[in-house]
């Protein structure tokens, strides 16, 4: 399947190369390209895409108007999906992003521009109404709270909260048992375990990865902190 994007970023090179690698992408449609979050509104209301790839920090201001702009397009075109890009771990901009809901957003880091596999993955969970969190923001956030004593993670065991880093990162159970070296029973296993630790209800028809970002939020209870500079 073919997945229409427009891309959003303020620096032109930046623009061009993202631009040039999506391109290249057979099952990517870039159908626009723009420099700010008045330009995207305007793209995303013309051209209706499947997804939009947008960076955290444009004008006016250079903070979250990447995260702005994702939360305005996810509630007018809920059929359309984000991914936003940082060029640091900002783990309260992540949190900012998704706690009113995961589905149909993503959030990498810029590094993850040049790997266009799991680029072009990001964006097609999206459209599709899933969720992709960067591995390192996903490692940040459950090391940082796993170690405050009221951490809910603190019941889950070492296995545990492998399975819930990479879960929440948008794998499904058998990229998780392959990158753990695991069964896909044993994936199963654990999953059911750390839903019963954090206290989390399992609802089969809900999709599994979203549910794993669910409680990964869940766990980490709203973290806030210094991004990294």
């Amino acid at each position: 399947m073919t997945v229409r994007v427009v891309f959003a970023d303020d620096n032109y090179l930046v623009r061009e190369g993202v631009s040039g690698l999506l391109t290249e992408a057979p099952d990517v449609d870039l159908v626009a390209t723009v420099a700010d979050p008045v330009e995207l509104h305007a793209a995303v209301l013309t051209h209706r895409p499947d997804a939009v790839l947008t960076d955290i920090r444009m004008p006016p201001t250079f903070t979250t108007e990447g995260i702005d702009a994702a939360k305005r397009i996810r509630a007018e075109f809920p059929a359309t999906g984000v991914v936003v890009l940082s060029q640091y771990i900002e783990e309260e901009y992540a949190f900012e992003l998704l706690s009113d809901g995961v589905e149909g957003l993503g959030y990498l880091l810029k590094e993850r521009v040049s790997e266009v596999d799991e680029l072009v993955g990001a964006l097609h969970a999206v459209a599709r109404g899933g969720s992709a969190l960067d591995p390192k923001v996903v490692e940040g956030l459950l090391s940082r709270k796993s170690h405050e004593q009221s951490s809910p993670l603190l019941g889950l065991t070492e296995r545990e909260l492998e399975v819930l880093q990479e879960l929440a990162t948008g794998r499904n159970n058998a990229a998780t048992a392959k990158a753990l070296f695991m069964s896909e029973r044993a994936v199963e296993k654990h999953i059911s375990a750390l839903f019963q630790k954090l206290d989390i209800a399992h609802e089969s028809d809900v999709n599994r990865r979203v549910m794993a970002v669910l409680v990964f939020l869940e766990a980490t209870g709203g973290a806030t902190g210094t991004a990294a500079k």
